[in-house]
């Protein structure tokens, strides 16, 4: 059976190199990874190279990399949890909602701009 356009001719539990727990704490599928200098090591699989290679320019989300990388969420999260655990990536917990504003702050706020003109 040959594969049809978008499937992967690897599986993607094989990008976890068969093991079930990651190197470290798993991140949160909403974290925001950023590339550090730190040069992956020659034994790094094509799943690491990419995800770095992905991350050259800035930051994404762990579900962004997914999309991206066309990997499940939850490999993704394995191989990012990983290379944060090794150094090559920092990952950062995710920005929470924003509070309601207080209205009355705002206002204040206002005023004394105003009172600056």
């Amino acid at each position: 059976m040959t594969p049809g356009p978008g499937r992967r001719l690897i599986p993607a539990y094989l990008v976890t190199g068969g093991r079930t727990v990651p190197a470290g704490p798993a991140l949160d599928r909403l974290a925001v990874l950023i590339r550090t200098d730190k040069g992956l090591p020659p034994g790094a699989g094509t799943e690491q190279h990419r995800l770095c290679e992905l991350l050259e320019p800035g930051a994404l989300t762990v579900v962004e990399c997914a999309a991206h990388l066309e990997l499940p969420v939850s490999a993704t999260v394995f191989l990012a949890t990983d290379l944060v655990a090794s150094g090559h990536l920092r990952g950062r917990p995710p920005i929470p909602r924003a509070g309601e504003i207080d209205r009355s702050l705002v206002e204040r706020l206002l005023v004394g701009l105003r009172s600056l003109h």
